[in-house]
């Protein structure tokens, strides 16, 4: 499929934001909207303009793990985006909250991507997260072939079955021409509290191995962490620690590694810091 068959609308910047990315994944439950909270709010504690977009309109999350759900409002035509942690925020969960589900088929789901994109008063950002759907569907392709991504973050957990999803991914953000920034290991160890020993819940390297098989940068291994599970689950994510912070440091890492990975893609510098009075 080309990003560029005719028909479709042309990839136009949106307004006020430098870069685009996109955090997505072959499958559910590897822990990607975790990965794309807290590498949200490490970039805006490395002192960069963030927004997050939650694309995941059947199961939006970020609500819960960002700690706010309130109804956004709108200022003449535009929607304005929420904000926590210095992160701006828009999501399907503060337009439809609780557990009702949604029953949309494409067109809608295109209808809505788009609004999220362009009818939303972003600001000026220097980063703007998306965080897709699992799997490789409308909402993915909608977004895909109509915003300027500047690139992808595919997230996998070791074990041989989220691997498999993940090379999909990969296979799609290629077909598309979108860059692939690289492939993030979640979950790949856990750190046994009474010994310290690393306990390999889901197998061990599959990520990095992966990653040079598909010839795609590693940017790196996420622990499986209980403390990181009630921080999306409490509205607190670790991330929100600091740098310093022990439990929060790999996020911050894997922040400075997407950076690095996005100044390549845009063949431009990483957007300078402008610290404010």
């Amino acid at each position: 499929m080309s990003p560029n068959q005719p028909g479709q609308m042309p990839k136009v910047p949106i307004q006020g934001v430098k870069y685009i990315i996109a955090v997505g994944s072959g499958k559910g439950g590897v822990g990607k909207t975790t990965v794309s909270v807290n590498l949200s709010i490490a970039l805006a504690l490395l002192g960069y303009k963030t927004g997050l977009l939650d694309a995941d309109v059947y199961g939006p999350n970020v609500p819960l793990m960002m700690g706010i759900n309130r109804t956004p409002q709108a200022r003449g035509e535009r929607i304005q985006p929420l904000e926590n942690y210095g992160v701006k925020l828009m999501s399907m969960g503060f337009l439809s909250p609780g557990d009702k589900p949604l029953v949309w088929r494409g067109p809608m789901l295109h209808s809505v991507i788009q609004q999220f994109l362009r009818g939303v008063d972003w600001g000026e950002l220097d980063y703007l997260v998306i965080d897709l759907p699992p799997g490789t569907g409308d909402v993915q392709l909608s977004l895909i072939q109509t915003a300027p991504v500047t690139g992808a973050i595919v997230v996998t957990t070791p074990s041989d079955v989220s691997l498999e999803d993940a090379r999909k991914a990969i296979h799609m953000f290629n077909q598309v021409k979108v860059p692939v920034l690289g492939l993030v290991e979640n979950m790949s160890w856990l750190k046994c509290p009474h010994c310290s020993e690393h306990i390999d819940v889901f197998s061990m390297g599959g990520g990095k191995k992966t990653a040079t098989q598909m010839d795609v940068n590693f940017l790196g291994e996420l622990p499986l962490d209980p403390v990181v599970r009630i921080g999306g689950d409490t509205g607190r994510p670790v991330a929100m620690r600091g740098e310093s912070d022990e439990r929060a440091a790999a996020f911050f890492e894997l922040a400075k590694r997407t950076i690095d990975r996005v100044a390549l893609a845009s063949a431009a510098p990483a957007p300078q810091i402008t610290i404010e009075d």
